[in-house]
């Protein structure tokens, strides 16, 4: 990679994360939030720490620089996952190879959705009987394609380069669709035991355009006195993620690893660690545990939040994961499990399991 390359690839980050301030009067919170879930068992029972240390085929989700730490050349990742006790499912693909040492590509697929929605619009006969056998099913759900490519630095020893373009797809039965478009950026650099990591989400903040079937939704709009949607577009807002990790050798069989990322969004608002009208600061933690290089346990927190109890009092909580894994001869297996929801202490929620992810990797020559 050249100067003058490298040059364009930090304008086009900077001028991105610049063009916030701008944007951020017309542009919703939240939007295409299903991109921010995460993939991948291992990085989730890390807290979703991944921008510095993602090293396999999940790197085009997490940080495409990460895909220039592939070991060998045929890699694929899968994933799948339940939310809100099996309602929402969260299911993830990828295939990610070397070109040559310096360079890398990856593909990868995310689908979260709801199925099985009933549509009881015409369960009731113009006759006013029951019609059980009119009711119908339809799914809610969102997809989105990253095409991700890295480079190796020439200028900077251990820089590492990488950019994914997203092309999204989301749909609501018959009733309303979208589609649209975004680019990523992310690199990665490495001083011995330390790893860096950046990561810019939707660096040309990413346009999402949205059509409905009027004709679908007219009658039922009339009877509950709303009005028609029109058709309408989304822009969803830069995220900067910077991520650190570092190693430890503890003795021939066992090492470990513990790395932060540290998320700033700019869409207002969030009930996160730091928030401002500006900027929101959220901080997550994770750990791994090796042994061999074959057993992995793992933990971490994320999603620190504070809500507020009927007497005005504030309690405080983090979401704590865990998670275990197995490696050989190429094939991975990992396990998360997420526990939200339940029962809060002053600083720490605790009680059952929200969420089991499971995912599987297998890398060949």
């Amino acid at each position: 990679m050249n100067r003058i390359t490298l040059r364009l690839f930090f304008i086009v980050v900077f001028s991105g994360c610049w063009s916030i301030a701008l944007a951020q009067v017309s542009t919703p919170k939240y939007s295409n939030e299903f991109l921010n879930i995460g993939v991948g068992a291992r990085a989730l029972g890390m807290g979703n720490v991944q921008a510095a240390i993602a090293d396999d085929a999940t790197a085009g989700y997490w940080n495409p620089a990460g895909l220039l730490n592939l070991k060998y050349k045929y890699n694929i990742a899968l994933m799948h996952s339940e939310l809100f006790a099996g309602i929402a499912k969260n299911d993830y693909g990828s295939f990610a190879m070397p070109l040559d040492s310096n360079s890398a590509l990856g593909v990868s697929i995310i689908r979260v959705g709801v199925d099985d929605i009933a549509d009881t619009r015409r369960l009731q006969n113009e006759y006013g009987y029951i019609q059980y056998d009119s009711i119908r099913f339809f799914s809610v759900a969102d997809y989105a394609m990253l095409l991700s490519y890295a480079r190796r630095s020439n200028l900077i020893e251990g820089l590492q380069l990488g950019a994914s373009a997203k092309l999204i797809y989301r749909n609501v039965g018959e009733f309303a669709n979208a589609y649209g478009f975004g680019i990523d950026a992310g690199a990665q650099l490495q001083r011995g035991s330390w790893q860096f990591g950046v990561m810019a989400k939707d660096i040309t903040t990413t346009f999402t355009a949205w059509t409905h079937n009027v004709e679908e939704l007219e009658e039922a709009y009339q009877q509950t006195g709303n009005d028609l949607p029109e058709s309408s577009a989304e822009l969803t807002l830069p995220r900067l993620v910077l991520g650190v990790g570092k190693s430890f050798e503890i003795n021939d069989k066992f090492s470990a690893l513990v790395a932060t990322d540290i998320d700033f969004t700019f869409d207002g608002k969030r009930n996160v660690l730091i928030k401002s009208d500006l900027m929101s600061v959220d901080p997550h933690i994770g750990m791994e545990l090796v042994y061999a290089n074959a057993v992995f346990v793992r933990g971490g927190f994320n999603n620190y939040q504070q809500t507020k109890n009927f007497d005005g009092s504030m309690n405080k909580r983090m979401q704590p994961n865990f998670g275990v894994g197995f490696k050989s001869h190429g094939l991975n297996l990992d396990l998360a499990l997420s526990r939200v929801n339940g029962k809060e202490s002053n600083a720490v929620s605790s009680g059952g399991i929200s969420s089991v992810i499971i995912s599987f990797g297998y890398a060949f020559k």
